[in-house]
């Protein structure tokens, strides 16, 4: 199961087909299947300014046709300063042929390559401060991009998106780096023993459909897929008439809908239409068995049952089924299975797919649990339990309140609906995303005890192992069912509530937000305004301790957010998860040395509840004895699976490294047995005396940001926070950089895994306020955290195609005058050694060559834009001002430190790259399969005599293609 991400869209030089043909067509024809560069200038086409059809509207939704087969959604939402302009083209995994696996996928990624009117794609959008992303899925590969909102930033969106769906290369060098960044990412799905054996599953239950064919694709189609073949995909699919354009956000419909004409109106779609599939897959007639034997610490049991497609009423009950089996802790594989110690950890999901999809479940124990016992509880559990003991009432409900909160939590932001729109219309119709609800709704126990007795069958099963069928059993899955009947009379219901337009400047923040003390050491900082949906973002932070009281307690520290948030005194955990789906809240609770904050989302009309249930878990938590065995579990696996994981690995050695504390130090950073041990000795008794004499309202901060009353907000939380002390002063630990820890580098051995990591960070002794820190963050920008278009980026990925990912991050610590400067990278154990000659170069290049005035100016304006597009999501808001409170400042200095941004020049940030990146300072660690990779490179060099004539033989071999 793949989602498989990158950044960008779909374009082509398709824009002659059904033309004449000329002595300029023929030439460009020739310069396409060559690769060469080469843009197709359209000709307006009479028709493409009669104007669109308005197809239909649902719920605030409109949809609309254009006459070259371009179907349009406008979501307008004005609540937020951003519009989102998401392109979805309907092929995916399922649309490949023979030879063609990860095509689909492998072809998003060439898109980043560019066109002749947008060389450099990446690079436009983060200097605009675009949120963007492309991902390939089963039946559809979508691309997305949210800016802050205005009509220029609208029209870039649908020029560079309607460019690059005709005109975009697809050359045979970009090809050759790309197919290796490609490899580079499958070969990352390949460290992770959950998403083979889940790909595992899949492909076994599937004999003839593609959804049995992982989305990243076959490792040598990844590899040996000719340009001309990708280009051949490319025009067969990305057309006009095989498009979906949404536009979500803050914008005109008028204006959007003139600037779609503009743009993608333009475009001339193929005479020749696209062939439909018409492969389904036939009833399975016993079960079938896959079993993965690979390096690791963690046992896995699965199964996997056939289901409907997810426009088929039955999908809604397979969805509520999840919940019913999976739940935390409600679920009946979680009671059964996790409670009772058999399963560390139990997963449960249901495939929305176009055409009949997948339920799985599995569970996931330590290696010295029984395997056996595991697989033979599962499938009790799926195939016999529901006879036994039917779908109860209360199951059902809650099933169907949780499905329903996601919902109506994913609805209070525009843009993450756009992309949930397009993700229904590739399977079938965008308006199944209103009838799904619909149908969630009238949900009834029959329905899902009749889908799973229908489903969850012996022969509709494929799990592990092999046992032998006795008789034969068929369940038939129904197909699809006709969209355009099923939907023709449907209405929708009203629209939800827009928001009101919100300016996310430091400045205008900081005049919106009331500050002041609420009780004792809670200090507050409340920003109401009018949401979508009426959302409200809540953060709460509790301080406590000092290094020498929380000395020896550092494992029940970290436990005792976790714990705090199974239960009250009055609720235990299942009642407590069923009223926070009640009032529709997401709540969690994370604790570290002196610190336990809380997050909590809900809605207005449920606030003070929430406040109130918050109260309870904060002053009167259960803090259960079994429940902290659940919890201890779930950690040690979770450290387990990391023990042999390079991305675990890589950074934690590094961290170790630049904290040279000593064991009895609460900074001390453990190796991952010496975590385990600590987490091992903690007793619940442990952790109820930790709370009771060290939490209170001593020291913390509050945040509030979105659609609430501040008065009764302040009541309410001061109701719950006062009168709340404890004899044990709050003395913050410090957190001091330490830029004396020498440069190193390390190789970790994690064998057989496809996928190294190289992880390396280094300490500065700097204020954030300093001007030279921002002149170092416009550095890192252009290095490497400006996306793909930045220089390692560019280098790395795009030029020589050794890594997937790679970046580079700066971040500061306000109270310890700490900046951290990091890189990451994955690649193949194989080119790690090129990866970090690379990446020394490029740093090297840049402190010799210092930046141009032209990438200071883009870095400047895509700095910018993405921290104004960041302040757009009241979560990340609330953050930023729980922190400003405890640094003790407002939002004006981020107001001062954007205009050091402004500020700078090329001098002071060449000045403050060479004075603080120095390569040979950087505590390097890379974690890969290094043995295995050096065996291949052996085997490679013994093999090179035959070097010659294997190369005349692959001429040879290519010579059709290129033809």
């Amino acid at each position: 199961m793949h989602k498989l991400v990158t950044t960008v869209r779909v374009q082509f030089g398709h824009a002659l087909h059904g033309r004449t043909v000329s002595v300029l067509t023929l030439l460009v024809l020739f310069a396409l299947a060559n690769g060469v560069p080469t843009s197709v200038a359209i000709a307006d086409d009479p028709k493409s300014k009669t104007g669109i059809m308005k197809v239909t509207e649902i719920e605030g939704i409109t949809e609309y046709k254009m006459e070259n087969g371009v179907r349009v959604l406008l979501f307008p939402d004005p609540s937020k300063e951003v519009v989102t302009v998401n392109m979805t083209v309907f092929v995916g995994s399922r649309h490949e042929g023979y030879g063609e696996a990860g095509m689909a996928h492998l072809l998003e990624h060439m898109l980043f390559k560019g066109t002749p009117d947008h060389p450099e794609v990446p690079k436009v959008l983060t200097e605009r401060g675009a949120r963007f992303n492309g991902t390939t899925w089963m039946d559809r590969t979508n691309y997305y991009e949210t800016l802050p909102a205005s009509d220029d930033n609208l029209e870039f969106a649908l020029k560079l998106e309607s460019d690059r769906l005709v005109n975009s290369f697809i050359k045979g060098e970009d090809l050759e780096s790309e197919m290796t960044v490609v490899r580079n990412e499958f070969e990352s799905g390949e460290n992770s023993p959950l998403r083979i054996m889940m790909q595992r599953m899949q492909a076994a239950a599937y004999e003839w459909h593609n959804y049995g064919q992982s989305t990243i694709g076959n490792r040598s189609d990844i590899e040996r897929v000719p340009v001309v073949k990708l280009r051949q995909f490319y025009r067969k699919y990305y057309r006009p008439d095989n498009v979906m354009v949404i536009v979500a956000g803050k914008f005109e419909p008028d204006t959007a809908l003139e600037k779609i004409q503009a743009t993608f109106g333009k475009l001339k779609s193929p005479e020749t239409p696209i062939d439909p599939t018409y492969t389904v897959e036939p009833a399975q007639d016993g079960e079938r068995t896959v079993v993965l034997r690979r390096v690791g610490d963690v046992q896995l049991a699965g199964a996997a049952y056939h289901i409907p497609a997810s426009s088929h009423p039955d999908f809604a009950a397979a969805k509520a089924l999840v919940y019913v089996l999976g739940d935390e802790p409600s679920g009946r594989l979680y009671r059964q299975m996790v409670e009772t110690e058999m399963a560390s950890n139990v997963y449960a999901l249901a495939y929305a797919f176009a055409e009949p999809g997948l339920f799985m479940t599995i569970a996931e124990t330590n290696k010295d649990g029984s395997i056996e016992q595991v697989r033979q509880t599962l499938l009790d559990l799926m195939e016999m339990s529901f006879a036994d003991n039917p779908v109860t009432e209360e199951e059902v409900e809650r099933a169907k309140q949780n499905l329903l909160k996601q919902r109506e939590l994913e609805a209070n932001n525009s843009d993450r609906i756009a992309v949930s729109l397009s993700d229904w219309a590739a399977q079938g119709d965008w308006r199944l995303y209103f009838l799904f609800r619909d149908r969630v709704e009238a949900l009834t126990a029959e329905q899902l005890q009749k889908v799973a007795q229908k489903y969850f069958v012996r022969n509709n099963r494929t799990v592990g192992l092999f046992i032998p069928s006795e008789k034969s059993e068929r369940s038939e899955i129904p197909e699809a069912p006709n969209l355009t009947e099923l939907l023709a009379d449907y209405k929708g219901r009203e629209a939800v509530e827009a928001g009101e337009q919100f300016d996310p400047s430091p400045l205008v923040i900081e005049q919106r937000t009331e500050r002041g003390n609420l009780v004792d050491g809670i200090k507050y900082a409340l920003l109401p305004k009018k949401t979508r949906g009426g959302s409200v973002s809540v953060m709460l932070t509790l301080r406590f301790g000092s290094e020498q009281s929380l000395q020896g307690k550092v494992g029940a520290v970290e436990l005792l957010g976790w714990l705090m948030s199974k239960g009250t005194d009055k609720l235990d955990n299942q009642q407590l998860q069923d009223e926070l789906t009640r009032l529709r809240a997401q709540l969690s609770i994370n604790s570290t040395v002196g610190l336990v904050q809380m997050s909590v989302k809900t809605k207005r009309e449920y606030l003070a509840e929430v406040i109130d249930l918050a109260g309870s878990i904060l002053r009167n938590p259960r803090l259960d004895a079994d429940e902290l065995e659940v919890i201890r579990r779930q950690v040690i696996t979770g450290l387990q699976k990391g023990s042999n994981d390079p991305q675990a690995l890589a950074p934690r050695t590094v961290n170790k490294k630049l904290a040279p504390y000593d064991k009895t130090h609460v900074l001390y950073a453990p190796t991952i047995d010496e975590e385990i041990e600590m987490y091992e000795g903690v007793t619940v008794d442990q952790i109820k005396q930790l709370h009771r004499e060290f939490l209170g309202s001593q020291a913390g901060e509050l945040s509030v940001v979105g659609d609430f009353d501040p008065a009764e907000v302040k009541s309410l939380w001061k109701t719950q926070l006062e009168n709340w002390s404890t004899d044990q002063p709050y003395v913050r630990v410090d957190r001091n950089p330490h830029p004396e820890v020498p440069g190193s580098q390390t190789d970790i051995q994690t064998p057989d895994k496809a996928n190294a990591v190289v992880f390396a960070k280094q300490h500065y002794a700097l204020s954030d306020e300093d001007p030279v820190y921002a002149s170092l963050v416009l550095g890192n920008f252009v290095l490497g955290g400006g996306s793909l278009s930045s220089r390692l980026a560019d280098r790395v990925r795009q030029q020589e195609g050794l890594s997937y990912g790679i970046g580079s991050g700066l971040s500061a610590k306000a109270k310890d005058k700490r900046v951290e400067f990091s890189v990451y990278a994955i690649t193949n154990p194989g080119n790690k050694k090129r990866l970090v000659e690379v990446i020394h170069e490029e740093i090297e290049k840049i402190r010799a060559e210092g930046i141009t005035e032209d990438e200071l100016v883009k870095a400047k304006a895509g700095y910018l834009q993405a921290a104004r597009v960041r302040r757009t999501d009241d979560a990340a808001l609330a953050g930023k001002l729980v922190g400003s409170i405890f640094n003790g400042r407002t939002m004006k200095q981020i107001a001062d430190h954007e205009q050091q941004i402004a500020d700078a020049t090329v001098d002071s940030v060449n000045q403050a790259i060479r004075s603080y990146i120095h390569p040979e300072k950087m505590v390097l660690v890379a974690a890969g399969d290094f043995v295995a990779a050096e065996a291949k490179e052996r085997e490679a060099k013994e093999d090179a005599g035959n070097g010659e004539q294997v190369e005349s033989d692959a001429e040879l071999a290519t010579e059709p293609s290129g033809k």
